[in-house]
């Protein structure tokens, strides 16, 4: 694997300083160069209006298309509603071994649940989902030690429970994968 960096490519607006924060985080855990990005896209060519949502899938295969590259694992952070055709929502998604990966805020901050914002809270949820799709990315699947940040999260709460790193056999899987 000839893997020189990360890309974060924001869609939408998000603080600096947030984004700054998240690129910190995922190269103290994958000790991968991150560089931040803005893109642009149309997002009604991926609402789907009888979901009142956007399609992962569709955007995901966007982001393959038309800002991925070879020497980088590349993540698009959007703050709208996910789905994919089998669930009602989801917070990320990437391909297996792949380039790309795209993850949203949308249901990952407190105010979407009733609750006070917590930034520090957004900043730590958004860091374990981008890892963790970004572990897919890297040919990891979801693990069943509980607070490692490749365990599946269906709820907001899955997130919190977890790390946000690597268990000692994920971290063991990615080095021989990236040793290979």
């Amino acid at each position: 694997m000839n893997l020189q960096n990360i890309t974060l490519i924001s869609f939408g607006y998000f603080d600096n300083d947030f984004l700054q924060n998240i690129a910190k985080n995922i190269q103290r855990e994958l000790f991968i160069k991150v560089q931040i990005k803005e893109g642009h896209l149309d997002l009604s060519d991926y609402y789907d209006p009888a979901r009142r949502q956007y399609n992962a899938n569709l955007l995901l295969k966007q982001i393959e298309n038309n800002f991925a590259s070879d020497s980088s694992k590349t993540i698009g952070l959007f703050n709208v509603d996910f789905f994919i055709p089998i669930f009602t929502y989801i917070f990320g998604q990437a391909y297996l071994g792949g380039r790309t990966g795209v993850v949203s805020v949308f249901r990952l901050s407190n105010e979407r649940y009733g609750i006070d914002s917590d930034e520090n809270l957004l900043l730590e949820r958004s860091c374990k989902e981008i890892i963790h799709e970004l572990g897919h990315t890297l040919g990891l699947i979801h693990c069943y030690v509980s607070d490692c940040v490749m365990r599946s999260g269906t709820y907001v709460e899955d997130i919190d429970q977890k790390s946000s790193s690597l268990c000692h056999k994920c971290k063991n899987e990615l080095l021989n994968s990236v040793n290979k």
